[in-house]
């Protein structure tokens, strides 16, 4: 293959090539059948318990996110290759994590495995652990390391700032765009959502990285299309998975409805008048009085002034709380 382009470039897309090789090679998934798993009785919900709780585990190891993503390609593929029970599944877990970190973190940062046992909450011996890892090693031919999606994040972005440096001018203009630590937690979600096995590493962070630049810029499908070509990945593939990444990532997002419409409910709202500083007489409020308030807000009206001296006690004592806001139902 021809390179253009700078050093880094060049050295970009060598990189690109090689960790495309590496996934052809390794790259494997649990298939569905039943509602479980393939040769096992996990299903798809034990399954995203599972791996959300190794992110948790992940996360209080001090483990980077390529370990974490790394630790799910080792389980992914034990999972495509033998026939597990469920009961086996958190054991198969963690020690999945543990030989991830054994290859991406230092060892400063790696505990033993008693102690990382023993953080977990775990009910697992060292020797049960052990005899797992020797178990996953021999199974998976001792060749564990894999591109994950997490890698083809940081090199795809890599090739979008060096081929087309003004998107990072543009960028700034958006928050957040073009940001690696975004697209990690989207694809650390992902990982999670078993319609989404069926695609590559490549794929799942192509389509995630997409899906960003549709927002950010009207012309992304030029980039797009050099990102598709350089990926080696199928049209039809790629519209598939980011339709499914696209539907998943926005079930994630809170429930609020868009472009809610507030109303203030006036059926419990009580407002006490202040004493006049001379007499025991009160002050009459309305809820239109409310109105007034909100046009003084947006400088619609003159603001009132109001002498301190004709009202009774410090003037912040007599502030009125803001009163509720409720959706509008249709009913």
């Amino acid at each position: 293959m021809r390179f253009c382009g700078s050093e880094e470039n060049q050295r970009l897309e060598r990189l690109l090539q090689d960790n495309l090789a590496r996934e052809m090679r390794l790259w494997r998934a649990p298939v569905l059948h039943g509602g479980c798993i393939q040769g096992s009785d996990i299903a798809p919900n034990v399954y995203r318990e599972i791996i959300t709780w190794l992110q948790e585990m992940s996360g209080m190891f001090k483990f980077c996110s390529e370990t974490f993503a790394l630790g799910v390609c080792v389980l992914n593929r034990l999972l495509a290759t033998v026939k597990a029970q469920s009961k086996y599944l958190k054991c198969m877990a963690i020690t999945s994590l543990i030989l991830a970190a054994k290859i991406n973190e230092e060892d400063e940062v790696t505990a033993s495995v008693k102690d990382l046992l023993a953080q977990s909450g775990c009910s697992f011996s060292t020797a049960e652990i052990l005899r797992m890892e020797r178990i996953i090693l021999d199974k998976l031919h001792w060749d564990l390391y894999t591109a994950t999606p997490i890698d083809f994040i940081h090199i795809f972005r890599a090739l979008l700032v060096s081929t087309h440096p003004h998107l990072a001018l543009v960028a700034a203009q958006k928050k957040p765009c073009l940001q690696a630590s975004l697209w990690t937690r989207q694809v650390q979600h992902c990982m999670a959502c078993h319609q989404l096995w069926q695609f590559k590493g490549s794929t799942l962070a192509l389509a995630i990285i997409t899906l960003e630049l549709e927002k950010l810029t009207p012309d992304w499908f030029s980039f797009f299309s050099d990102l598709l070509k350089k990926a080696q990945v199928k049209s039809a593939e790629f519209i598939c998975c980011k339709e499914m990444v696209d539907e998943y990532l926005a079930s994630l997002e809170p429930s609020s409805p868009p472009n809610a419409l507030y109303v203030l409910d006036t059926t419990h709202l009580k407002l006490r008048a202040c004493e006049e500083a001379r007499g025991d007489a009160s002050l009459s409020w309305e809820v239109d009085d409310f109105c007034d308030g909100f046009g003084n807000l947006y400088n619609e009206v003159p603001p009132l002034e109001v002498g301190l001296e004709d009202v009774g006690g410090p003037l912040q004592n007599k502030v009125i709380p803001c009163p509720p806001f409720q959706h509008l139902l249709n009913e």
